[in-house]
């Protein structure tokens, strides 16, 4: 008989914003466990960093957020983000006590009538909850445009979420879609590599001698949040 449990909140996802939250919840009062869980999909700790390639190191992210009540500190800005941020969540999780639930993939979340309560229906078993907080954020389903002809394209196509080494594709022509850091960092890496790129973006970048400082960061969420809010492209 399969085990069902129930909770005052549920938060899917084990990142930055599942971890704060829970923290959240404990501060205002629930105990891990009978109060509230945080389920993950992963084997471990460290939320969608835990996949990023091991080129990219820390030094050369934007930077990573600290966790409420727990600074980052200053790590070796060579060391793999990966290994950083792993170690950083897995520290946390244990300092608060927060018994993270893993490796547990949810599969479905719903309203049954008359209970009151959301069921949350995963792959060992359902919970329910008053309430869920989703923070399963995009890296699983990742955004991938359409292009005219990609079904016939017979070359290897790679997402961001897929890439590992640039080393795979030494001698070989890569085309290198999109404008942000991302595409540089690869574009970099690949000649490195000794790979032939191409950059395709949708507008000239525009390269600025502005700080790179939290202020210009903000400012720029807030630019992007209203273009989204009014319909216009990001």
């Amino acid at each position: 008989m399969v085990q069902e449990r129930t909770v005052d909140a549920a938060v899917i996802g084990a990142g930055q914003a599942g971890l704060s939250a829970a923290y959240y919840l404990q501060r205002r009062g629930l105990v891990p466990g009978p109060g509230f869980v945080v389920l993950d999909a992963n084997e471990g700790p460290g939320g969608a960093w835990r996949h990023r390639w091991d080129s990219l190191t820390l030094g050369s992210v934007h930077g990573i957020h600290d966790l409420p009540r727990s600074a980052l500190g200053t790590p070796d800005p060579l060391e793999p983000a990966s290994s950083v941020v792993t170690r950083y969540y897995g520290s946390y999780e244990a300092e608060f006590g927060l018994q993270v639930q893993r490796p547990v993939r949810v599969l479905k979340v719903f309203n049954p009538e008359g209970t009151g309560l959301l069921r949350i229906d995963t792959g060992s078993g359902p919970w329910h909850a008053r309430a869920v907080i989703n923070a399963t954020g995009t890296w699983d389903k990742p955004h991938w445009p359409r292009y005219p002809g990609q079904e016939e394209f017979r070359g290897t196509q790679l997402h961001t979420h897929d890439f590992r080494s640039a080393a795979d594709f030494a001698g070989r022509r890569v085309l290198v879609v999109g404008g942000g850091t991302s595409a540089v960092q690869f574009l970099l890496q690949l000649r490195e590599a000794g790979a032939h790129t191409v950059w395709s973006t949708r507008r000239p970048p525009e390269f600025t001698a502005a700080p790179f400082d939290t202020q210009w960061g903000r400012s720029v969420e807030h630019r992007v949040s209203e273009r989204t809010r009014a319909g216009l492209p990001r």
